[in-house]
């Protein structure tokens, strides 16, 4: 059973947060920012995280700064999500995770390039919630389980085990269900991905789609998603990685289409007809991309 989670004093980084979230809603345990003692090394009821120079999970010790430089990157939550059988989802399914591990190792100048990107992008995707986060935490040399900042990291590594565990699972439920359509219009034809109702409809019944024709290696042929609408009892029809060819305001005026976004993102139809829902999609569709 862990008792406590101890992670360095100073600065505060994305990795270190992110790792000692994880643990601390697993565990629901104190964070103290110390340096270890060896005791704490030795012990395996206290989970050591991104400090300490040794990694052994069968003692939860999480530190990677003494891995040599031609290791590929990775960083303190890397290790923790390895321990937990959960890294190679991370890496798959949170695009966020590489760069981190690259910041973490690497730098930013290393990771803007890696990223194909200038220097300065890293600061303008830096957020006011990673500062304040980042510096809370750092101001601290023990974090309890009555006190806010503990709790956001308790939700944070809730909903992010949260992601992690059910994305595979609702990947498996989309394989089973959906079909994959072939629309065919007077000068063209297209894919799309259905995915039929089931009753009831919990949570987002888009969620996992676009993951699930990602691993299906159809990315460059599906344009467009069908799923159940969650507020209503039609379905949403949806364009997928925002192809433009794809442009629901052209079916805005049906009698069965209560809602097209403006920007002709999505829509939503009380049609329920398969035939219909084909229909819809071939109305919706551009033979060729507008221009901006």
């Amino acid at each position: 059973m862990i008792r406590q989670i101890v992670t360095h004093p100073g600065g505060a980084h994305k990795d270190d947060f992110l790792a000692c979230s994880v643990l601390v809603h697993l565990h629901q345990v104190p964070i103290h920012r110390r340096e270890p003692t060896r005791e704490d090394l030795e012990d395996p009821t206290t989970c050591v995280v991104d400090v300490g120079g040794i990694h052994d999970p069968a003692k939860k010790n999480f530190d990677h700064h003494q891995f040599p430089q031609d290791q590929p990157p990775v960083c303190a939550l890397s290790l923790v999500l390895q321990d937990l059988g959960l890294y190679n989802d991370a890496k798959h399914f949170c695009e966020w995770l590489e760069p981190a591990e690259w910041l973490d190792c690497l730098g930013p100048q290393e990771t803007a390039e890696k990223l194909g990107a200038p220097r300065e992008v890293i600061n303008q995707l830096l957020s006011p919630i990673d500062v304040t986060l980042m510096k809370r935490f750092a101001a601290a040399t023990q974090w309890t389980l009555n006190e806010p900042l503990w709790q956001i990291m308790n939700m944070v590594g809730e909903d992010l085990l949260a992601y992690l565990r059910s994305l595979r699972k609702r990947l498996e439920v989309i394989r089973q269900r959906a079909e994959w359509w072939t629309i065919t219009t007077p000068n063209d034809s297209f894919e799309a991905l259905f995915l039929p109702r089931v009753e009831p409809v919990t949570g987002e019944p888009s969620f996992g789609l676009n993951r699930f024709i990602e691993e299906a290696g159809k990315q460059d042929d599906v344009i467009a998603l069908v799923y159940p609408d969650r507020r209503g009892s039609g379905y949403g029809l949806g364009r997928f990685n925002d192809n433009r060819r794809m442009d629901f305001t052209r079916v805005e005026s049906e009698n069965d289409v209560h809602f097209a976004h403006g920007r002709g993102f999505v829509a939503k139809t009380s049609a329920t007809n398969p035939a219909r829902l084909r229909e819809l999609l071939g109305r919706a569709y551009l033979s060729r991309v507008p221009c901006s």
